[in-house]
């Protein structure tokens, strides 16, 4: 089958996980999920290992799994480690972090500037995949994106990088990097111009690195099936999910659309996708541009390895926070065993579910100016959110009372401003539905993007 034609008939999707392997066979044609199977991800040998333990899995439940078509995401490994190179701290260094949390990827080291001896080793120690290098808006300056272009190539910089600065030093930067040895994709400029932020080339040129870089580079599986059915990073596909949910809910309003809070045992990310105000389509308001399709990542909230400083910063924030926190964090593969500890993890969830989602939206102050006192408000507005998913091991687990008991103190109207969604439809991703959907809408299929919308669909029906 090439990725021209309609795909029809059964499919599997796969997520290779930092800790399980998920797997879900989907009917799509039909748009449904037929049976589900999960194995610990078997990286101490072979990441496949564990994909063939789901396969049979299914293939036990539903004749016909094995021949199906596999489409799959990886995290396993540590996931996508992505630094960021740009000319200042406000403007294109931070657009290119946000570029590359919405890419999938863990930002383990944001710089700007010119490169120099001290900007080198910070570099180095974060060892990032793939480095976005920005820097300038079209036409505009272009010296320090030259400089750091240039600084690579003196220290034969082996990393992979995405340049998305100023398009018109392109062919100088390009130059660099050849001359020093440099894997390089050239991708559009993530700040074309003054109050614009251009995510969508940049990450497509990022996922390009993912596939041809990093997923062999971390020899994960010695088996070439492997790198042919993955198709990109795990919270890259999982994003692209809830853009075809956000697609099929079909908000039309400012501030309408779909968010998803995912609470992992080490991180929890945030997704959303709204519809924006056009004037926060623009720079008039902030530094850098809101942008309709949102990720971030919190690597000090989660269930387990991060339950320590789950606690701590709930601590701070006044959330309550169970007493042996600790204990879940030296010990990732714990369970509760009795109400006590139950309620305890429910805590930790719904306090990382909270600040997740306060650090995820923007605030409301009230603030003197010279027309008096005026409502002031920063970062990305989900008061009017329609929807709010949630997803991961512990909301998956948890009875549907408990589910909605996390998810709603996340929401509502905030007394010391937090733009929270203040009364969306609540579900639970129970099927892990939406990291399928976005392998569908990447498979470049004919049709796949409607299959994906249909899958969102059917599986999220208590949203209609």
């Amino acid at each position: 089958m090439t990725r021209a034609e309609p795909a029809t008939g059964l499919v599997v999707c796969v997520d290779f996980g930092s800790t399980f392997t998920k797997a879900s066979l989907v009917d799509l044609e039909a748009g449904t999920l037929l049976a589900t199977a999960q194995h610990r991800t078997t990286i101490e040998s072979d990441v496949l290992d564990g994909y063939d333990a789901c396969l049979a899995d299914l293939e036990s439940r539903h004749a016909g799994a094995r021949d199906a078509r596999t489409l799959a995401c990886s995290s396993a490994g540590g996931g996508l480690r992505i630094a960021v190179l740009g000319n200042e701290a406000l403007v294109t260094s931070e657009a290119g972090r946000r570029v590359a949390l919405s890419s999938g990827g863990k930002v383990v080291h944001v710089g700007a500037g010119r490169l120099d001896d001290t900007g080198l080793a910070a570099l180095n120690a974060a060892e990032p995949d793939v480095l976005l290098l920005t820097g300038g808006t079209d036409g505009g300056d272009a010296d320090v994106l030259l400089h750091n272009a240039g600084w690579l190539e003196g220290e034969y910089w082996h990393t992979p990088v995405v340049v998305a600065g100023n398009v018109e030093a392109h062919e100088q930067v390009s130059r660099h990097l050849v001359e020093g040895g440099t894997p390089f994709v050239l991708a559009d400029n993530v700040v074309p111009r003054i109050g614009v932020l251009a995510p969508e080339s940049a990450r497509r040129a990022i996922r390009e690195v993912f596939l041809a870089h990093v997923i062999g580079g971390k020899h994960l599986s010695s088996r070439a099936d492997f790198g042919a059915m993955v198709l990109g990073s795990t919270p890259d596909v999982v994003l692209t999910g809830v853009e075809a949910l956000a697609a099929e809910l079909g908000a039309d309003r400012p501030g309408g659309g779909v968010v998803v809070v995912d609470i992992g045992g080490a991180t929890t990310d945030v997704h959303s996708v709204v519809v924006l105000d056009p004037e926060e389509a623009t720079l008039s308001r902030e530094v850098v541009a809101t942008t309709p399709v949102t990720r971030t990542v919190e690597g000090d909230l989660g269930m387990r390895w991060s339950a320590a400083t789950t606690a701590a910063a709930a601590a701070e924030a006044g959330l309550d926070v169970p007493a042996d926190s600790v204990r879940r964090a030296a010990d990732p593969a714990y369970l509760p065993t009795d109400a006590d500890e139950t309620a305890g993890d429910e805590a930790i969830a719904t306090a990382a579910a909270v600040l997740a989602m306060r650090r995820h939206v923007g605030r409301s102050r009230v603030v003197l100016s010279p027309e008096g006192r005026v409502v002031e408000r920063s970062g990305k507005d989900l008061r009017a959110v329609d929807l709010l998913v949630g997803s991961g091991g512990v909301l998956r687990a948890a009875d549907p009372e408990t589910g909605a008991r996390i998810l709603s103190a996340a929401t509502g109207a905030d007394p010391d401003g937090w733009q929270l969604p203040e009364a969306p439809r609540i579900v639970v991703d129970t099927d892990y539905v939406l990291a399928a959907a976005g392998l569908i809408a990447m498979s470049g299929a004919d049709g796949a993007q409607e299959q994906a919308r249909r899958l969102v669909c059917n599986s999220l029906s208590a949203w209609r």
